[in-house]
């Protein structure tokens, strides 16, 4: 009698570690899908804002560059779909590059703009209300609008033509904490793309960033590459030779 009660208890305990066991398993796999379907949603979320940006080919004489313009700016991106649609760029040069920082173009005075010629002060008679959107920022391809300085442009209100791609360049980690505890604020995923992809955390929060280059990273550099002069402006020019809407 006592040994097949011992035999019961044993059995129970036996059958109650596999319950549990198969309850832990069933709990595991719950959080699995969960977890699954959490990062499915998320990819799925920002598919489908990427298919609901706008997407511009600029055509250069150096290659082709494709951007997608946020739809959190509304006023840089109207704008800036506008002046394509009225073919605004064709004929623009990048006026000012510097490797490792941006390139930067949008000036109409520079159509016909003899050697040396000083630019970057022309544009379509206007400005825009800068349009400052937490999480985005100056990363490696960044899109944003250029300005005039704070001392005669108070609101950072943006050039209505004049805008620049980030180039960019990688900073470490040390580099951007200091930067973030002196009055940069930058989050943990900023920060990592900064130090492993690059950008210009610098700007955030100064310059309204619009949009970002999809396709032509490697154009890009090849422009901020090229000879200048000690202005900035490209020795040999480089023209936008047509920006259109493509989606």
């Amino acid at each position: 009698m006592k040994w097949t009660k011992l035999f019961i208890i044993a059995t129970l305990t036996v059958s109650l570690l596999g319950s549990c066991s198969a309850q832990n398993k069933d709990t595991k796999a719950k959080k699995t899908d969960v977890k699954r379907e959490k990062t499915e949603k998320a990819a799925q979320e920002k598919q489908d804002k990427f298919n609901a940006m706008t997407k511009v080919l600029i055509k250069t004489s150096l290659g082709d560059i494709k951007i997608a313009l946020y739809n959190e700016t509304p006023l840089h991106r109207d704008n800036f779909i506008k002046l394509v649609n009225n073919k605004f760029y064709d004929g623009v040069l990048f006026h000012r590059i510097i490797q490792g920082f941006m390139i930067q173009t949008g000036d109409p005075d520079s159509k016909k703009a003899p050697k040396a010629q000083m630019l970057g002060n022309g544009g379509p008679g206007y400005t825009i209300p800068a349009e400052f959107v937490s999480g985005l920022f100056h990363k490696r391809g960044a899109v944003a609008a250029a300005r005039m300085g704070d001392n005669v442009n108070p609101k950072k209100e943006s050039s209505g033509s004049q805008f620049y791609i980030v180039d960019g360049k990688q900073f470490p980690y040390e580099q951007l904490e200091r930067m973030s505890a002196s009055g940069y604020p930058m989050n943990a995923d900023q920060k990592n793309i900064y130090a492993t992809i690059g950008g210009a955390p610098h700007l955030d929060g100064a310059y309204t960033v619009f949009g970002e280059v999809i396709e032509g990273m490697d154009i890009v550099d090849k422009i901020a590459a090229q000879p200048k002069d000690n202005r900035d402006r490209p020795s040999t020019d480089i023209k936008i030779l047509e920006a259109t809407i493509i989606e």
